[in-house]
């Protein structure tokens, strides 16, 4: 088997590189890394803040004419990027982008708490591995 760090940084992924049980954690957990990368210290407090369209910035106006949606995608795109960056599967970078700002959207609108969206977020991504795993995406 090819060498999980090689295989992940390879310009010719393979879905048949994760054919395997380890290939899948290998990828799930190189996921769970690009999650916490693009929920953390890529998002920054302008997009953390624009995305909600329900707060308030520190000059006392909100976000209109649509800036909070431009924040939520250009957040959702960052994720986006990091899942076809690492499966090399644009279908699942473009789930992403729906799911994630799906999500964050909820939990914007206090229907979902932290750990909730996060969990949820968490088992997108061993879904993404999974799909991976038995071939079902390209």
């Amino acid at each position: 088997m090819m060498d999980p760090l090689i295989m992940l940084a390879s310009p010719t992924l393979s879905l048949d590189a994760f054919g395997s049980v380890a290939g899948a954690l290998t990828l799930f957990f190189a996921l769970l890394i690009g999650h916490a990368l693009g929920d953390f210290p890529l998002q920054g407090e302008f997009l953390a803040t624009g995305k909600n369209r329900h707060l308030v910035t520190e000059k006392g106006g909100d976000l209109v004419g649509g800036g909070w949606f431009v924040c939520l995608i250009a957040h959702a795109l960052i994720h986006a990027g990091l899942v076809w960056a690492l499966t090399g599967s644009v279908v699942l970078g473009c789930t992403e982008l729906v799911l994630h700002a799906v999500i964050d959207a909820i939990r914007c609108e206090g229907k979902l708490g932290f750990v909730a969206d996060q969990l949820l977020h968490v088992a997108c991504k061993g879904g993404f591995a999974v799909l991976l795993f038995f071939g079902l995406v390209a």
